[in-house]
């Protein structure tokens, strides 16, 4: 017996529930969870399906094929764990709630490689028996170092790369190797202060809350698909760097659960949207 999980995306038409659940009926396999979601405004139809039992992938595509609209998209995605690459600078504090929850099985991931700028955070990491690869930016530009990077990601050829409070601006050319593959942790509650230093300009327009934002990459900085945000509340005492300080549990639980969503094959990227079933 294997488990499997079907993701589904096409037009909406009438019947599209019965039609997959009845392909599922026919090969003999057991719907263990199902959600379903239709966007109204664009008439698109999203559907998570977990299945068990013996699986013939060629025919139950074939069936998928015929019984779905055209240009329907489906994974059909098997239980095996996801590969990750984390990429870090200097602090620790999401790297570091990534590898507890790896170790005490919160996450169920396997943890490749962490790779950084500095070696700051290698003893940390090594805590852990994972390898940690120093690979400095000194003396070299954004594309020769990017080059030097991807030369050790590609050894592990990971599921996802993870910005880890990885403080450094990718290239076009790295993003679209890994298209909608790479999850960044950004310090604010996007759209709101994109950029560098988003707590000293959530401080100088006085918020009244700061949150998170984990997010795919993409080629436009801080704009990519939103997986997961959340907030706390902050007040007029608050300077920028103690709500950088407070904003640190924010980030890390923020990019735990939207990497938890991505491991567990839950999130549909959609335009510049996601949709979490």
């Amino acid at each position: 017996m294997e488990k499997k999980t079907l993701l589904t995306h096409c037009t909406d038409k009438p019947g599209l529930i019965a039609k997959i659940t009845n392909i599922c009926y026919k090969h003999q396999l057991n719907i263990i969870h199902n959600n379903e979601y239709v966007d109204n405004t664009s008439g698109h139809f999203f559907m998570r399906t977990e299945l068990e039992g013996y699986f013939n992938d060629a025919t139950l595509n074939a069936d998928l094929d015929q019984a779905l609209p055209e240009g329907a998209k489906y994974q059909l995605i098997g239980s095996s764990r996801k590969k990750i690459v984390i990429l870090v600078t200097k602090e620790a504090h999401c790297l570091g709630d990534i590898l507890i929850k790896s170790y005490d099985g919160s996450l169920d991931v396997d943890i490749a490689a962490v790779i950084g700028n500095y070696d700051k955070l290698q003893t940390l990491t090594e805590r852990f028996d994972i390898p940690y690869h120093c690979v400095s930016h000194d003396g070299l530009n954004r594309q020769e170092h990017e080059q030097k990077m991807l030369e050790v990601i590609e050894q592990y050829q990971p599921d996802y790369i993870i910005l880890a409070k990885y403080m450094r601006v990718l290239t076009p050319t790295f993003v679209e190797k890994y298209h909608h593959r790479i999850l960044n942790i950004h310090h604010s509650f996007l759209p709101a202060f994109i950029g560098a230093k988003p707590y000293q300009q959530a401080y100088e327009r006085g918020v009244k809350i700061i949150g998170a934002t984990a997010h795919f990459v993409t080629d436009d900085l801080d704009e990519g698909p939103i997986i997961k945000q959340d907030v706390i509340p902050v007040d007029h005492t608050f300077s920028a760097q103690d709500m950088a300080q407070a904003g640190r549990d924010v980030e890390k639980n923020v990019l735990s659960k939207a990497l938890a969503n991505v491991l567990n094959d839950k999130v549909f990227v959609y335009g510049n949207k996601t949709v979490i079933l």
